[in-house]
């Protein structure tokens, strides 16, 4: 196996439990190495620091898999998936839907696995799990037996790492969406289509906030995708509910999702940009007892930093003039760049902006089946704060 030294003191990270390397950090030449090969990584004094993976055109150079020197074959793959079904079985998740492996949150950086009961969606954006990929299908099998396992390599970190996107059914016939099913809420999930493997996973324990807070409420949902925030009002007793997105097919989505749980006469979606929509419903004077703002990230990278937290600020600026007194707002972000700190900023700016004053009831992140580890801050993403505002 080829060997990568790091620069002087570079190892203390790693020997924290970081999984990163960065091209910066290695001093050896990369031109030696093919993307996805596996390397062990040693300090400048030839100790060894871990094994893992590389991709030299990649700024993330190095992923880190094992602080040992083990073989990265089948029964660690096995060994790594069984343990990550076992952490959510400890959950007491009593659904069938729920994110398997979250990468490096389950020790596996560049694999994501989603299980839609026995559909299994997989996904690999570096080019080291790419490389293993016909193996970690082998051992879903062998651990589930499901009906089928799709890969759904469209996502744009694959672009940075060079390795081609695509969209492959690699077990089984997928005759058409899934319907999943909590209690009596159904939801249609496109696996193949959908953004994301179908649904927003990360956020389903959110969702659930919002029992006892929208009883008999009038609901706005803006950047809606298939209806999930909407509907969970509509299931919590909401009087009715509105729901907005870019997009005409996730707003047809969205209107089957309303029928299957029998909320059609309460649910009304239509197709629009979020921040034009709650111009309009200020010019008009109507208010909403409770606003969920849900956006795609706003910052993908630290050079959009600025402008990412302008348009935050822009669209809670634009819900809370809209809010009727001691209605609710639930608010998120899903960019890493964004901390908890600058998130809450963020609303406290917007508030006064408008001249609102705000009670946060609770500040949220992604449900436990996406693990943040404490070692890498990049794995906790999600915050979603739920505001009473006066």
């Amino acid at each position: 196996m080829k060997r990568v030294h790091l620069k002087k003191n570079e190892e203390r990270r790693i020997k924290k439990g970081h999984l990163w390397i960065y091209s910066n950090e290695i001093s050896d030449s990369l031109k030696d190495y093919e993307p996805g090969e596996l390397v062990d990584v040693f300090d400048l004094k030839s100790s060894f620091v871990g094994r893992g993976y590389i991709n030299p055109h990649s700024l993330i150079c190095v992923r880190i898999l094992s602080l040992h020197q083990e073989e990265i074959d089948g029964h660690f793959f096995q060994r790594r998936i069984q343990n990550a079904f076992e952490y959510r079985q400890r959950l007491a998740c009593e659904r069938e839907f729920y994110r398997l492996v979250f990468s490096e949150g389950d020790l596996l950086p560049g694999l994501i696995i989603d299980r839609y009961e026995d559909h299994f969606v997989v996904q690999t954006s570096t080019a080291g799990m790419e490389a293993q990929l016909d193996l970690i299908v082998e051992v879903l099998d062998d651990l589930f037996h499901p009906e089928v396992i799709l890969v759904k390599n469209d996502s744009t970190p694959r672009e940075l790492e060079n390795i081609p996107l695509y969209k492959k059914v690699m077990k089984g016939t997928l005759k058409g969406p899934v319907v999943v099913r909590e209690k009596d809420l159904k939801l249609e999930v496109d696996l193949l289509e959908g953004q994301k493997t179908g649904l927003y996973l990360d956020q389903w324990e959110n969702y659930k906030r919002l029992r006892k807070l929208v009883a008999g409420a009038s609901v706005l949902d803006c950047f809606c995708y298939s209806g999930a925030w909407a509907l969970h009002a509509a299931h919590f007793g909401a009087d009715e509910v509105t729901g907005v997105d870019t997009s005409e097919k996730a707003i047809q989505w969205a209107d089957r999702n309303a029928a299957l749980s029998d909320f059609s006469d309460r649910s009304t979606f239509h197709a629009g940009n979020a921040f034009y929509t709650l111009a309009h419903f200020h010019k008009k004077h109507r208010k909403f007892e409770c606003i969920i703002l849900d956006p795609p990230a706003f910052v993908k990278s630290k050079s959009k930093l600025t402008e990412g937290l302008r348009g935050y600020r822009e669209i809670n600026r634009r819900a809370l003039n809209i809010l009727s007194p001691r209605g609710i707002l639930v608010t998120c972000s899903c960019s890493y760049h964004v901390d908890r700190g600058a998130f809450l900023s963020l609303i406290r700016g917007a508030a006064a902006d408008v001249k609102r004053k705000v009670r946060l009831i609770e500040l949220r992140t992604q449900a436990p089946d996406h693990p943040i580890l404490l070692s890498m801050p990049e794995t906790e993403y999600l915050k979603c704060a739920i505001l009473e505002v006066e």
